[in-house]
């Protein structure tokens, strides 16, 4: 007669585990060690010049692991640092997946092999692609969960998103809630403060975590942060959920993220758990902590290790015994050692790959589609109004665009407007706008140039097709990073997994009286230097009308520059072209033919040109104008093809002699058009 083995299972003190099970408890240890050793192999990988870069999580396993147990796979918007590995192994990302990070790997789901290793990014689980910037992260995040919202108001928005390229990625839950997270140091970036501003006047569902290490790499907590507590400064933001917890404490941590998750979910507001962890090893194999830390607080970080205080815990608790801690730890041994041979074995991305998902390969705004005719009608438009009927006429097809920035409302007191005429932006470029649509669509900003730029970054990444105003190009350099390593770059650092087809409008140029050096600059090529971005700049009503309705409806993150001059000039007016008008960009405007001397132009010097041409004309000189209208792309065809034909060329434009935009295009042609020619 077969004997049976009875297995004695010790009983769980529930409230002690806050109400989770065996299972739940042995899953968490097994994370916290599977993510510990896929650190340490990677520092070994590293040591063996096998991999380029490594940055561990640990030390911080336990409150991320925690957070992973609450937050929902494929619903929930994730913005994670490069920390949280446990996290992300908790949401669905495999062990091989983080080892081909390491290796540059062609099937990196993160990037494709083009960002460093823990750069977390995973559409599947919508974990959206991190940068090396730190606290970026937040105003994008903020902007997503603006998104949720929206969401949850306009679902034919949200029909509309998931029919537009990478549809197949846009999803929302009317419970979904959108996490940040970063360590104590990013909460110096002004950013930080930026979206809990946004987050608390907003109630939003955003869910801050903050891994409070103690050290942003060399710099201890007390020099970082006034006080030496980032929650204590928190405290007094309304609306907001703050709790601090001990983050090398799984079951504490479970407990505390558990309330603020649910805070979330609730729609009360968004939460902010600041979570004291440890890093018992240095930032990055780039330092060297013994350089800055004392033997004594190396020593005091390793007892509160979250590993050994954890499995020590479950053995106590007779959750687990010794032996299943050592076979559940062999069992990830193995499975680390098999994820390396895979990720070693990885196929490298090929050099050729290097330029894809720059822009989007599913709509050129340079193509022919782009290329409509005016059905004219109405009376004649100057620039600034053409913009906004332009913007009225898309927003009535596309339910996803929002407009936004400092003064662009009519006026933020709604019920005001049944009093007042309201303002609709500094220029009157979106006068009118809010009546018509709505308060939810048309609405001012805080005045943070970095925070309008990172929300329209989150609203896109989710779907919408935010056109946010910068109401000076002069204050604009806030929010740079945003743009050259956000808004420009997440298609190409992800892969083509994420995308933000942002529309950033800008008032530029100088010729106002009065305007002074600080609402006269230019400096366009800045920005055609960013690859990833296009950039456009009218000179005429017409062009306004085509342009920025390509702007909107392409896939691309588009600076639209608005030269403030010609807003109201009568020179530049047209007749309202239609609904449907576009202008491909890369395409020139020929101002007027000539056969002696060709000036290219753009911008305000457009109407100067031809004065100058006029002038000319009367003292026997035929000139030939060219509006380049688009900078990036621009049209060489068109360039060359007028050099050719005049032999004499003059480059006009408004920016700086030395390395400005004309500058480049005076390069090109003297390197490139091998004949006869003048340049002036």
């Amino acid at each position: 007669m077969a004997s049976q083995t009875r297995v004695k299972v010790a009983k769980i003190d529930a409230p002690k585990m806050h109400g989770l099970d065996r299972e739940t408890l042995t899953r968490i240890y097994r994370t916290m060690y599977l993510s510990r050793r896929l650190d340490d192999r990677e520092i070994q990988l590293k040591r063996q010049n096998k991999i380029y870069f490594q940055i561990s999580s640990a030390g911080h396993e336990a409150v991320t692991t925690a957070m992973g147990l609450l937050l929902r796979p494929g619903v929930d918007w994730i913005y994670p640092y490069y920390r949280d590995r446990a996290l992300c192994l908790m949401l669905g990302v495999t062990p091989v997946e983080t080892l081909l990070q390491a290796v540059g790997a062609k099937d990196d789901p993160s990037s494709g092999g083009r960002q460093m290793p823990s750069h977390w990014g995973h559409p599947k689980w919508n974990i959206v692609s991190k940068s090396s910037c730190t606290g970026t992260q937040f105003v994008q995040a903020a902007g997503a969960a603006e998104a949720t919202l929206y969401y949850d108001a306009r679902p034919k928005a949200l029909e509309q998103a998931k029919k537009a390229p990478l549809g197949k990625y846009v999803n929302h839950e009317r419970d979904e809630i959108v996490y940040v997270s970063s360590g104590d140091g990013a909460t110096s970036e002004g950013e930080f403060w930026e979206s809990l501003n946004t987050a608390c006047t907003k109630k939003l569902p955003l869910l801050y975590l903050i891994e409070d290490n103690g050290y942003a790499i060399s710099v201890p907590v007390e020099v970082q942060t006034a006080g030496g507590s980032i929650s204590r400064l928190t405290r007094s933001y309304p609306g907001l959920h703050v709790a601090e917890c001990d983050g090398t404490d799984p079951l504490e941590s479970y407990a505390i993220c558990k309330e603020a998750v649910q805070y979330c979910r609730e729609r009360r507001g968004p939460a902010l758990v600041h979570a004291h962890v440890t890093r018992p090893y240095s930032h990055s194999l780039s330092d060297d902590e013994k350089l800055y830390k004392t033997a004594a607080e190396r020593e005091a970080e390793a007892h509160r290790d979250p590993l050994s205080k954890f499995s020590l815990f479950l053995v106590r608790e007779g959750v687990l015994d010794q032996k299943e801690i050592e076979e559940l730890e062999a069992q990830v041994d193995s499975e680390v050692r098999d994820a390396a041979d895979a990720a070693l074995a990885a196929e490298e991305p090929s050099i050729e790959s290097i330029r894809m998902n720059v822009y989007s390969p599913d709509v050129d705004p340079t193509s022919a589609a782009f290329e409509a005719q005016a059905r004219f009608h109405g009376a004649p438009k100057t620039m600034v109004e053409m913009v906004a009927a332009t913007l009225s006429d898309e927003m009535s097809r596309d339910e996803r665009i929002t407009i936004f920035g400092e003064d662009v409302a009519d006026a933020s007191r709604h019920d005001n407007l049944e009093q007042v005429k309201g303002k609709g932006g500094v220029f009157k470029a979106t006068a009118g706008l809010q009546r018509k649509y709505g308060p939810d669509r048309v609405f001012n900003s805080p005045l943070a140039e970095a925070s309008i730029v990172g929300r329209a970054i989150g609203m896109a990444t989710r779907g919408l097709k935010p056109v946010a105003e910068i109401q000076f190009f002069d204050y604009i350099w806030p929010a740079m990073m945003q743009i050259r390593d956000e808004l420009c770059v997440i298609r190409w650092r992800s892969n083509g997994a994420f995308k933000a087809p942002a529309v950033i409008r800008v008032a530029i140029g100088g010729y106002l009286t009065g305007g002074g050096v600080y609402h006269s600059q230019s400096g366009e090529s800045i920005f055609t230097h960013c690859p990833g971005l296009r950039v456009v700049m009218p000179s005429t009503a017409l062009d306004v009308a085509g342009l920025l309705r390509t702007a909107i409806r392409c896939d691309d993150p588009v600076m639209f520059l608005e030269h403030k001059h010609l807003y109201r000039q009568p020179y530049n007016r047209s007749e309202y072209p239609g609904p449907d008008y576009t202008v491909p960009f890369g395409k020139a405007r020929m101002v007027k033919e000539g056969t002696q001397v060709s000036i290219i132009t753009y911008g305000a010097l457009v109407h100067r040109a031809e004065v100058a041409a006029a002038q000319l004309e009367r003292e026997g000189v035929s000139v030939e104008i060219i509006d380049l209208r688009s900078l990036s792309p621009y049209d060489w065809e068109a360039i060359a093809a007028t050099v050719r034909k005049t032999h004499r060329v003059i480059v006009a434009y408004e920016d700086m002699l030395s390395w400005g935009y004309g500058a480049e295009i005076a390069a090109r042609i003297g390197e490139e058009l091998s004949m006869s020619w003048t340049l002036r």
